[in-house]
């Protein structure tokens, strides 16, 4: 009963168009990589679908540092931070880190995850405690999302970016403790939250400000620090949420916060308390990204990045307004991840095939991952891609708009 129960609702998927299917990366992550799927011969594809916005995932220095923390530490940890699973290198980190967001949150310390979906969990079933209020924008990550439905404080969601029925929410809330929960950078439209106003909300009502800046730390800000040093933010009331395995090319995640919540978090979050720790030669490497985020480099590849997103939305608004039957439309993102909204799941499987047979590989996203009726090629950026390999994609993209709408060029 239960298998043929599973068949039929995989069928439904299918007729959907809301299947998903792996492929298997037989090469490191780079903007050009051997991919196989479905039991045929590996293909090489010029990727846009990474996290790997500064192209650090294959650099060298982390190879090395990654190969030192294991002869250092050895291959795994064996325990849970709680037992004997937190090392030194566990331990330097999270100072490290602390450091980094100082300037944001006085008094700041940092408390590192195995991933940034558990960092949520944790903080949202930790302090969301019968005696708060959550208060969510729709479109956050489906982490911060399960998070808030797995804590005994009611939710509240508010539609995405709406600051003024928010503010109403608050008003009316009568819990001791109120807790605002926002991506800073929106991972399926690449949008940044209004995280000041959303800081003076905090403020103006005595709640708290939870960021996921999991598409924001090593990207924006100073040195790479983050949208909250992108907005130039400093309070105690924020509550902050980085990963280390998009912009910073290892793994894992980490919460900065007053010393108060990264405490109430070690002796209380289920999510951090009963798993094994991290391999420690993560975390050691972990060190270096820092490092290389924050220096010379780190600017130099920022700064091509921002050349990238230009280039990009520059040449496809052009390619856009020339067809606009089509119906497509660009998100308004300034970041690295720069969707293209084409609407009906179908058509955006078959744009993505399209492109697949140019060896170009970008996925489609389809509900429940976007609102239904705005499934998508998600365009992802990366320091590691050229000039070249962008102009690429715009050329694959000009060829799939002219055959879907008869056009010559």
């Amino acid at each position: 009963m239960l298998i043929e129960h599973l068949n039929r609702q995989l069928r439904e998927r299918e007729v959907l168009a809301l299947k998903r299917q792996r492929r298997i990366t037989e090469s490191p992550c780079a903007p050009h990589q051997r991919v196989s799927r479905d039991g045929q011969p590996a293909r090489d594809l010029l990727a846009f679908c990474s996290n790997d916005y500064l192209g650090l995932a294959n650099h060298p220095a982390l190879i090395q540092a990654l190969a030192d923390g294991a002869r250092q530490f050895g291959a795994g940890s064996g325990a849970s931070h709680l037992i004997n699973g937190h090392s030194r290198a566990h331990a330097t980190l999270e100072d490290e880190l602390a450091d980094w967001l100082a300037p944001s949150i006085p008094q700041a310390l940092a408390l590192y995850f195995c991933t940034g979906y558990m960092a949520n969990l944790a903080l949202l079933t930790a302090l969301g405690d019968a005696s708060a209020t959550i208060f969510a924008d729709k479109l956050n990550h489906a982490s911060l999302i399960d998070g808030a439905l797995l804590a005994k404080a009611p939710m509240q969601r508010y539609p995405h970016g709406q600051l003024a029925l928010l503010a109403r929410q608050l008003a009316r809330c009568t819990t001791p403790v109120k807790l605002i929960v926002t991506d800073a950078v929106f991972s399926m439209d690449g949008d940044l939250a209004d995280l000041p106003a959303l800081l003076a909300l905090a403020e103006r009502f005595d709640a708290w400000l939870i960021v996921d800046d999991a598409h924001g730390f090593g990207v924006l800000g100073d040195k790479g620090r983050g949208s909250l040093a992108h907005f130039n933010l400093r309070s105690e009331r924020l509550i902050y949420m980085g990963t280390l395995g998009k912009a910073a090319g290892l793994g894992g995640a980490f919460v900065a916060a007053h010393p108060s919540i990264i405490e109430w978090l070690v002796q209380s979050a289920r999510p951090y308390i009963y798993t094994t720790a991290a391999p420690p030669a993560v975390a050691h490497a972990l060190r270096e990204s820092l490092r290389l985020i924050g220096g010379e480099e780190g600017q130099q590849r920022r700064a091509h990045l921002q050349q990238l997103i230009v280039q990009l939305r520059t040449q496809l608004t052009t390619l856009i307004a020339a067809h606009p039957k089509l119906g497509w439309r660009l998100s308004d993102s300034a970041t690295a991840i720069q969707p293209l909204i084409i609407g009906d799941n179908a058509a955006a499987l078959a744009l993505a095939a399209a492109l697949d047979a140019q060896g170009l590989w970008v996925p489609a996203i389809r509900p429940p991952t976007v609102p239904a009726g705005t499934a998508r090629l998600r365009i992802t950026l990366s320091a590691a891609h050229s000039a070249a390999d962008v102009q690429q994609l715009l050329d694959g993209l000009t060829r799939a708009a002219q055959d879907l709408t008869g056009t010559v060029a």
